[in-house]
């Protein structure tokens, strides 16, 4: 009878890790990608949201700081 060699905790480790870029490959493969006109408009809708975000965000700090300061001073 031949002796079966055990794989190493390092082989195994190459192994899973082999497997599990290999399912991060084919997952990578089935993403519907969007295309140049998708993508501009999507970038422009994030800017716009942000920005009035931001604008509103910064009315709220503004009128919050002048009530404060009417309040205390």
């Amino acid at each position: 009878m031949g002796a079966v060699k055990k794989p190493t905790n390092t082989q195994v480790q190459r192994e899973k890790a082999s497997e599990y870029f290999k399912g991060v490959i084919n997952e990578l493969k089935k993403v519907q990608w969007p295309n140049r006109r998708q993508l501009l408009t999507y970038t422009g809708v994030v800017l716009v949201t942000s920005a009035i975000v931001s604008v509103l965000l910064w009315v709220v700090d503004s009128g919050l700081s002048f009530v404060l300061t009417k309040m205390l001073g």
